[in-house]
């Protein structure tokens, strides 16, 4: 039918093109036999990736990585990208992600309603008689999240692709799950708490900071000043026991760098 659809991810990751792939195939209400990728890296080359070859499972379907020289299935691909290049993008202004996308499913509206050259017909008008060949969604959704694990460090910040998001502070020395998809940056204790939520951030190398993250970090420096030292005189913890040092008489050192009187050319005892 030459049905297109289309939606802006955030990067190229494998976890963003599985996330914009399930939204898709979601409007649809079914899934293609076989989907075709011409050399994209979060895809595979050569083969899909781990994550792309589960997605494929779960969908039941095929997946068809052009080669480098298949001009006919890389030519599916190209027209259609440059098609929206050249039909939709010129002339537009966006103010942000959600605007793109809002704009571009009100275009795919009209443009799957135009006649195709190729093939005489409208996208729209065939659309029905294509769907039914497709197969069902899964009853089960696939994971929409990519998610890593660190020990959150010092600056209480993660990273998400080029972007820092902030952490509760409380968190500092823990390990801790990132939990990202197409809108949001999620970040979750050990036990499953949630100890930062932020909008997912498009942009590249931003750093956003939770006001009450920057309030918590404050207090807590300030409490770390307001903490005593403990004992010059003793050297321990709370689990040891304490080691008294001895303390040299402060007359020695004097006597040592020949600075009290009468001491200048003696040996030092």
């Amino acid at each position: 039918s030459r049905v297109i659809a289309a939606r802006m991810l955030p990067s190229r990751r494998t976890g963003d093109l599985i996330d914009g792939h399930w939204r898709l195939l979601t409007e649809w209400g079914a899934v293609p036999r076989t989907l075709v990728w011409d050399n994209e890296a979060g895809v595979g080359r050569g083969r899909p990736t781990s994550e792309f070859a589960a997605f494929a499972g779960l969908l039941a379907t095929k997946i068809y990585l052009c080669r480098p020289r298949d001009p006919e299935a890389k030519g599916l691909v190209e027209r259609a990208n440059g098609y929206l290049e050249t039909s939709f993008l010129p002339g537009r202004h966006f103010s942000g992600p959600d605007d793109f996308n809002t704009q571009l499913q009100t275009w795919l509206k009209v443009a799957n309603r135009r006649v195709h050259r190729t093939l005489g017909a409208r996208p729209a008008d065939r659309w029905a008689a294509d769907r039914a060949q497709m197969l069902t969604l899964p009853a089960v959704d696939p994971p929409t999240w990519w998610r890593f694990s660190a020990r959150l460090g010092r600056d209480h910040y993660v990273r998400v692709d080029t972007c820092d998001y902030s952490v509760d502070p409380a968190a500092i020395g823990h390990q801790v799950t990132v939990l990202t998809d197409n809108e949001q940056v999620i970040v979750l204790t050990s036990g499953g708490e949630i100890v930062a939520q932020h909008a997912r951030c498009w942009a590249r190398h931003q750093t956003l900071t939770d006001p009450e993250h920057a309030e918590a970090g404050r207090a807590m420096r300030q409490e770390a000043r307001r903490r005593p030292t403990g004992h010059i005189h003793a050297v321990g913890s709370a689990s040891s026991p304490l080691i008294e040092v001895e303390q040299r008489e402060l007359g020695s050192y004097d006597r040592l760098f020949t600075v009290i009187d009468g001491g200048e050319g003696k040996e030092a005892g």
